[in-house]
């Protein structure tokens, strides 16, 4: 969980990797950041835990793969620390920096980009980095105000259970920024004879959907992995759109739902796309579905939720407080397409409550 800063007007930041070639593509994504005061660079692990003692900074990027200690032995390290900075992580395209971006974020770190290649890298470098980090810091500024107007601490009761809202047939999950933290604290509330599949996109490159299936897994009571074209959705079982690629339901073959994962294009700069899989569960299963938008950068999903509510689907966003990006949940808020703002500690048991699965206590 990423908790209020203690800052006092800007995010203190250090940046580690082992290239210095890369140390300076960062230093140049994140120094137009009005909201950052960089104080520093390491080229290794053991040089960035001395540092971090030393500077106590906000907010770390952490190379993944460095020699002496790597990323992840750095987040162990810290992991007991009472005070520690927000992270985000640098990580491979490959199948092993997939897996080792999955152990840092169940450690803590909130966000990761990839190292791209090729003549442009840097400035693709760059792109990504530098607007994850601007989200960030500005949501860490505005948790720091809530935070001083007593504010933060605020609690929001349950959503009591509504009518008539049994018998559906799916729930769509729809999440950015933050989110693999905020599926592995919602998905393992979610019992393992769930009446309904789950059908969730979260912004990912190719082959880190398959580590986050894989590390939620281990979470969970129900079944999670990442969708394959033309199967079914069953029930007990949360599908992952594959990075890189689209999700859609394709069509209803005796009240059964098939999967199209495609290679259409992009949508909202991404792929897989909230906006793409919702748009297609409100023409296919209109009134039938859940929509969900949690934590995220940017607007994609707001107008997929609202053709879902349009349609008769309960709708529900997470609660700025406890987002790590109040980008998404905010732009849905902003169409008018959200029935319930919630905390995320709270979404399990609504979700349950809007299928009569809620256990009496």
């Amino acid at each position: 969980m990423i908790h209020p800063l203690p800052i006092p007007g800007k995010l203190r930041t250090l940046i580690v990797d082992d290239t210095a070639l890369y140390r300076r593509a960062v230093t140049d994504a994140l120094s137009g950041i009005p909201a950052l005061e960089l104080i520093g660079t390491a080229s290794n692990g053991r040089l960035a835990l001395a540092k971090l003692e030393e500077l106590q900074p906000d907010l770390m990027t952490l190379d993944i793969e460095m020699p002496e200690l790597n990323g992840i032995e750095v987040l162990e390290a810290i992991s007991s620390w009472r005070k520690k900075p927000a992270v985000i992580v640098l990580s491979a395209l490959t199948v092993q920096g997939s897996n080792l971006t999955m152990r840092a974020l169940e450690l803590g770190a909130f966000d990761f980009v990839t190292k791209p290649e090729g003549v442009r890298s840097l400035e693709i470098l760059k792109a990504s980095l530098a607007p994850r980090i601007q989200a960030f810091a500005e949501r860490a500024l505005a948790r720091e105000l809530l935070h001083k107007c007593a504010m933060a601490s605020q609690t929001i009761a349950p959503v009591p259970p509504r009518p008539g809202l049994k018998g559906k047939k799916l729930i769509v999950i729809g999440v950015s920024t933050g989110g693999p933290q905020a599926l592995a604290q919602v998905l393992p509330l979610l019992p393992a004879d769930l009446s309904v599949p789950i059908l969730i996109v979260q912004h990912m490159p190719p082959l880190f959907t398959k580590a986050l299936a894989e590390s939620l897994q281990r979470k969970c009571a129900i079944k999670i992995k990442e969708a394959e074209d033309g199967e079914f959705a069953r029930p007990g079982l949360a599908y992952l759109a594959p990075g890189g690629r689209q999700m859609k339901i394709k069509s209803l073959v005796n009240g059964e739902m098939r999967l199209d994962v495609n290679d259409d294009p992009h949508e909202n700069h991404c792929r897989p796309s909230v906006d793409y899989l919702f748009r297609s569960v409100a023409l296919q299963t209109p009134g039938a579905a859940i929509g969900v938008i949690l934590t995220g950068m940017g607007n994609d999903g707001a107008q997929g939720l609202k053709l879902l509510k349009r349609s008769g689907c309960p709708t529900i966003a997470q609660d700025e407080a406890s987002c790590v990006v109040y980008g998404m949940p905010r732009e849905a808020v902003a169409t008018g397409a959200v029935d319930d703002v919630l905390p995320l500690n709270n979404v399990a048991g609504h979700l349950l409550n809007l299928l009569g699965q809620a256990k009496l206590s």
